[in-house]
C-alpha cells in the first residue's frame, strides 16, 4: 500500500468497528431479561450471519474468496471468537453493570497485543507496552471498585471472553487477505446456528418475536458490519494496533450505558477511563520507520498499483483499479513508516 495509506484507512476502519461493537453491549444487556445469554450470543451472531449474506446479494464483493486452506483457521476462528467469547460476555453482562463491562472489554486488547507479540512474534515497542500496561490498570481499578456482587465472577466471565476474543482476533490474522464479509458472514451463520442448537438443548424459554428481532438488528451492526471492517483493519494494520484502535469500543459502550441507561457515575469509572484513555493515546501515535526487506511472496487479495505492487497482468486479470487477482512480490528492500500488515510481517 502507498506509504501512509493504510495507516489512516485502517485506524478509520477499526474505530468504525470499536463504534458500532461498543454500542452493542449496553443495548445487549437490555435483552438480557427476555433472552437467556446463551440463546442470545446465538441470535447476535445468526443476526449477523443472515444479514451480512443479504447485503452480499444486492452488493456484490470484488475481495478474494476463501480457499480451502483457510479452513481449519476459520474453524478455530469460530470456535473461540464465535461460540466461547459471546457466551462469556453474555454470563458476565448478568451481574455486571454495563459500563463497568464496557471498560473490562479494554482487557481484549491486552490479550490481543500479548499474543500477538508472544506467539506471532508481531513487533511491539515500549509504547505500546506501555499502552497495554495503561489499559491493563483501568481495567484492574474498574473490576476491583464494586461490590463483589455486582461485579465478582461476571468481570471473570468477561475477562475469559476477552481472552477467547483475542485468540479469535490473531487467528483472523491468517484470514485478512480474504473477502471480510464472507469471514464475518460464515463466523456468523456458523457461531449462531450452533449457539441457538445448544440453547434450545438446554430447554430455553424462546423470546417473544420482538426481542428477537432486535436481537437480530444488533447483531447486524454489532457483530456483523462491526467484524468485517475489524478483518479489513486487519489487513493493514495487524493484531495488536487493530484492536488498540478497536479499545475505543468500551468508551462507546459506557457513554450509552450512563446517558442513555441512567448507569450512575462510579469512583471506580472515573479513575478507569483516564488510564483506559492514555493507554488508547499512546497506541494512536505509534510511528514505526525501519530500514526492511520484503521477501519473494505471492498472494491474492483486493489492491491498487502501489510502491508494493509492481507486477505485470494477464490478459485474464481484472482491468482497472482497486482489483483482485493472484500476483508475485519480488524481494524489495526499502524505508517507510508501516504497521505489521500483510506486507510486513517481518521479523526486527
Amino acid at each position: 500500500m502507498a506509504q501512509g495509506h493504510g495507516d489512516r484507512s485502517g485506524a478509520a476502519l477499526a474505530l468504525a468497528s470499536a463504534a458500532l461493537f461498543g454500542a452493542s453491549t449496553p443495548l445487549a444487556k437490555l435483552l438480557i431479561g427476555e433472552i437467556s445469554p446463551w440463546l442470545l450470543a446465538g441470535l447476535l451472531y445468526l443476526g449477523s450471519g443472515i444479514g451480512l449474506a443479504l447485503l452480499a446479494r444486492i452488493l456484490p464483493s470484488t475481495e478474494e474468496k476463501l480457499a480451502r486452506a483457510d479452513l481449519p483457521w476459520l474453524s478455530a476462528v469460530i470456535a473461540t471468537g464465535g461460540i466461547l467469547g459471546p457466551v462469556l460476555l453474555m454470563l458476565g453482562l448478568r451481574t455486571t453493570p454495563a459500563a463497568s463491562a464496557a471498560l473490562l472489554l479494554n482487557l481484549e486488547g491486552v490479550f490481543t497485543l500479548a499474543i500477538a507479540w508472544i506467539v506471532f512474534r508481531e513487533n511491539v515497542d515500549l509504547r505500546i507496552g506501555l499502552g497495554a500496561a495503561a489499559i491493563l490498570a483501568g481495567a484492574v481499578v474498574l473490576s476491583a471498585g464494586g461490590p463483589v456482587g455486582r461485579v465478582g465472577w461476571g468481570a471473570g466471565a468477561i475477562a475469559l471472553a476477552c481472552l477467547a476474543w483475542a485468540i479469535d482476533n490473531n487467528l483472523t490474522r491468517k484470514l485478512s487477505s480474504a473477502d471480510p464479509v464472507q469471514i464475518a458472514m460464515i463466523k456468523g451463520l456458523a457461531a449462531g446456528s450452533v449457539n441457538i442448537v445448544l440453547a434450545l438443548l438446554l430447554q430455553v424459554t424462546w423470546p417473544p418475536a420482538w426481542a428477537v428481532g432486535a436481537a437480530g438488528i444488533v447483531g447486524f451492526l454489532g457483530y456483523g458490519v462491526s467484524l468485517a471492517l475489524f478483518v479489513h483493519a486487519l489487513r493493514h494494520l495487524g493484531a495488536a494496533r487493530t484492536t488498540a484502535y478497536f479499545s475505543a469500543a468500551p468508551f462507546v459502550g459506557a457513554f450509552i450505558a450512563i446517558v442513555g441507561l441512567g448507569e450512575p457515575l462510579s469512583l471506580s469509572f472515573l479513575v478507569a477511563a483516564p488510564l483506559v484513555a492514555i493507554g488508547l493515546y499512546l497506541h494512536l501515535a505509534e510511528r514505526h520507520e525501519h530500514p526492511h526487506q520484503h521477501e519473494p511472496l505471492t498472494h491474492a487479495h483486493r489492491h491498487v498499483h502501489d510502491t508494493h505492487h509492481q507486477h505485470g497482468h494477464a490478459a485474464a486479470d481484472p482491468p482497472g483499479e482497486p482489483h483482485t487477482h493472484t500476483h508475485a512480490h519480488a524481494r524489495l528492500v526499502h524505508q517507510h513508516p508501516h504497521f505489521p500488515d500483510i506486507h510486513h510481517r517481518h521479523v526486527h
